[in-house]
């Protein structure tokens, strides 16, 4: 346990995709209980930022600009820059969510007191308290970094959901779609294979009753997607593409509301997480015991019934199927995704 008599410092480094930044949210929640007085800073990548407008508990956001003008030597670059912030904000603990050498380095070099990381991480070695890593059942990657903070001493029940913090006018940006009951759809990912359908996608739409309002959302590359959904869809009126139109803390206000929120194992699921916000979660490729399923209380996981020696293809999922047959997505049978409970 940290023992000084100023108000500890705390830096979290989580410089991965959206998803992983929101899931690290719940860490920040778990320092400010043990540490009510602490200073707590976080370092994300450039984009991520947003997410964390807001936070009570958070100091200061630093941003690793990891791609820039200067081609593949930029995040080098501004690694050096952040560097010298880092060590000039004499932090006590440096705690390391990324098993990366990049950040790895930057943890070696803070000159925090205390560094604690995953074993997996290249630089392990130089850390002051290296955790074990590893995918197994029932471990969610809540649970998993959680391990970063007993390793440092600190003990007791923690916050096990992520949380994020839209503003007033979040809350107000969104207040015109909630006039009447509505779903919220994200059938976009990065990964081709975490990806339910179109066909599927324009099934569910059309399985749900007709006096219900359909909110599409995606970032601004998955306009035209969804514009496809919504335009197969037809004749059904009440279908909103709110694709490229609203922030990840408006998409998360908006999904708050929802009666039901059907997403892919994507990052519009872990926003449903941090928003407690109903959940069908629909797993293609990948499979809930990588620890990456949802934490909402009420939430819900659909997979193909059928047993799949290819299924997991991977951790993050990939551009096509390898096999070609993509069962693991179209054989998730459209009565299961519609069925989820929802929200009174």
């Amino acid at each position: 346990m940290i023992t000084a008599t100023n108000p500890p410092r705390f830096l979290i480094i989580q410089t991965a995709f959206i998803g992983d930044v929101i899931l690290a949210t719940a860490m920040l929640e778990q320092v400010h209980e043990a540490y009510p007085n602490a200073m707590l800073d976080i370092l994300v990548r450039k984009g991520n930022e947003g997410l964390l407008a807001n936070h009570p508990f958070l100091n200061e956001v630093l941003i690793w600009h990891k791609k820039g003008a200067g081609g593949a030597f930029a995040k080098y670059t501004d690694f050096w820059r952040l560097l010298k912030i880092i060590r000039a904000r004499q932090y006590d603990t440096v705690l390391n969510l990324q098993r990366y050498g990049t950040m790895g380095l930057l943890t070696v070099l803070s000159e925090a007191k205390t560094t604690i990381g995953y074993d997996k991480n290249p630089l392990a070695r130089f850390f002051t308290h290296r955790v074990e890593h590893r995918f197994e059942p029932g471990v969610h990657e809540v649970d998993r970094n959680t391990s970063l903070l007993r390793a440092m001493g600190i003990k007791g029940g923690f916050a096990r959901r992520p949380k994020l913090y839209p503003s007033i006018a979040d809350y107000e940006a969104v207040n015109v779609y909630k006039a009447h009951p509505y779903v919220c759809m994200a059938p976009m990912s990065v990964w081709f294979t975490k990806q339910y359908p179109t066909k599927r996608w324009v099934e569910l739409i059309q399985a749900l009753p007709e006096d219900m309002t359909v909110y599409l959302l995606g970032a601004p590359t998955d306009v035209s997607a969804c514009e496809t959904i919504k335009t197969l869809a037809a004749p059904r009126m009440k279908i909103v593409n709110l694709a490229g139109t609203l922030s990840l803390l408006q998409s998360a206000a908006l999904q708050q509301g929802a009666i039901m929120n059907y997403v892919n194992d994507s990052a519009p699921l872990h926003l449903c997480s941090a928003m407690n916000a109903p959940t069908t979660a629909i797993f293609c490729s990948t499979v809930p015991e990588f620890g990456f399923g949802p934490l909402a209380d009420v939430s819900r996981v659909v997979q193909t019934p059928e047993r799949l020696d290819c299924k997991p293809c991977s951790l993050h999922g990939q551009k096509s199927c390898p096999l070609g047959h993509f069962r693991c997505a179209w054989g998730i049978r459209l009565e299961d995704v519609a069925r989820a409970e929802t929200r009174d």
